[in-house]
């Protein structure tokens, strides 16, 4: 599993079970999201058909990013073939096929917008041969025939272990590419049961081998019962995969059906893991509460040495 880390660090253990008890502590308050860019961005994903996993994922920094002319995009429905503890994505059997003109219809919105720098995620489609590869592949070349200079960057699931599925994406040349190890290896069974940690391992180091130039980025969440140990093992074991940017946010409880909080981590705790990472040999790590792999995602390919 990589390089394995001495416990010479005090474990932060949960210590406060928040799911129905205690609100959300002052530090993770945002505004309600509205104005009229963020109205705007609505109906531009409507008329285009295209869903968004800042709404479908109730991100917390929806307002700022649409007010702000940004948006991560997720193709391939709204239906996921998995069943994540943490995540407020519908799941279930997806009734249609991926539709092959998405490409197209997300290259434009990307242009009306005037995006210099994109996210583009999905649901799992385990349910087609190549885990809808070939749709991402699609995504990245149409918004760069229409934009050529617009930086696409993809969040990509593990294609259950399909690596055809995966060169697919990396031979469409992404500028980043992004898969999220979301928690640590003892809380996979209960956090995503359907997942697994060397998997996801192996899919970052694979995609390192068929491009080594390629820049990747995985990101993990805090608050699910993890120690601070584990937390830094997972880091040590991404960077033994060559990867390059890192992020942890805490975990958010969507509904009362989701995985409770079991601790809200105070913003003075993200610390530790940004000086760790640093340590380990990171080109980034992006640690806070409200941190999200793809929020502030072009700020955070700048910080690794990527765009100017």
């Amino acid at each position: 599993m990589g390089r394995t880390l001495e416990n010479t660090t005090p474990t932060l253990e949960p210590r406060t079970r928040t799911a129905n008890r205690e609100p959300k502590p002052s530090w993770l308050k945002v505004r309600f999201p509205a104005g009229e860019r963020y109205q705007e961005i609505k109906g531009l994903l409507r008329e285009g058909g295209l869903h968004t996993v800042c709404e479908e994922a109730s991100c917390p920094n929806i307002g700022e990013c649409f007010n702000d002319g940004t948006a991560t995009f997720m193709i391939l429905g709204d239906t996921c073939t998995r069943s994540c503890g943490f995540c407020a994505v519908k799941t279930g059997r997806p009734e249609n096929a991926p539709d092959m003109l998405e490409p197209l219809r997300l290259a434009q919105a990307v242009r009306r917008l005037g995006l210099a720098y994109v996210v583009i995620t999905s649901v799992n489609r385990d349910d087609q041969p190549d885990g809808g590869a070939s749709i991402f592949a699609g995504c990245i070349r149409a918004i760069r025939h229409d934009n050529p200079v617009c930086h696409v960057e993809v969040l990509i699931p593990d294609f259950m272990g399909n690596w055809n599925a995966l060169e697919t994406i990396v031979e469409a040349r992404p500028y980043v590419l992004n898969h999220n190890i979301e928690t640590v290896p003892r809380l996979y069974g209960h956090v995503r049961p359907k997942a697994r940690y060397e998997r996801s391992l192996e899919l970052l180091n694979t995609a390192k081998d068929m491009d080594p130039t390629l820049r990747t980025k995985s990101g993990l969440m805090v608050g699910l019962g993890e120690t601070q140990h584990e937390v830094f093992q997972v880091m040590a074991d991404l960077r033994e995969s060559r990867v390059d940017i890192v992020t942890i946010g805490q975990y958010l409880r969507p509904s009362a059906k989701h995985l409770a909080v079991e601790r809200y981590y105070p913003p003075e705790e993200f610390e530790p893991f940004v000086s760790q990472g640093k340590e380990l040999g990171f080109q980034h790590v992006e640690a806070g509460p409200l941190v999200r792999s793809s929020y502030h995602a072009d700020k955070q390919a700048r910080l690794a040495g990527g765009i100017l």
